[in-house]
């Protein structure tokens, strides 16, 4: 009894530090899958605000180049 007690303790620390590794690694796989999506999330988002910014300007332009349209319309 004494020696299936004693075997098992030996093989439980090994199992146990393989686990926790895999958890380990686990954990950081995950952390850096997230930083990943971050930066993906902070481009997306530049690119959205500079698309935005792009238009407005490509609008304001429409509008300088054509105010003879709006004053006939006016009219």
């Amino acid at each position: 009894m004494t020696g299936t007690i004693a075997v098992i303790m030996i093989f439980a620390i090994p199992i146990i530090a393989i686990i926790s590794d895999h958890f380990t690694k686990q954990t950081k796989y995950k952390q850096k899958m997230l930083e990943d999506q971050l930066k993906l999330e902070q481009m997306k988002h530049e690119n959205f605000v500079l698309e935005t910014e792009k238009m407005k300007l490509e609008l304001q332009k429409m509008e300088l180049n054509s105010p003879s349209s709006k004053e006939d319309k006016i009219i």
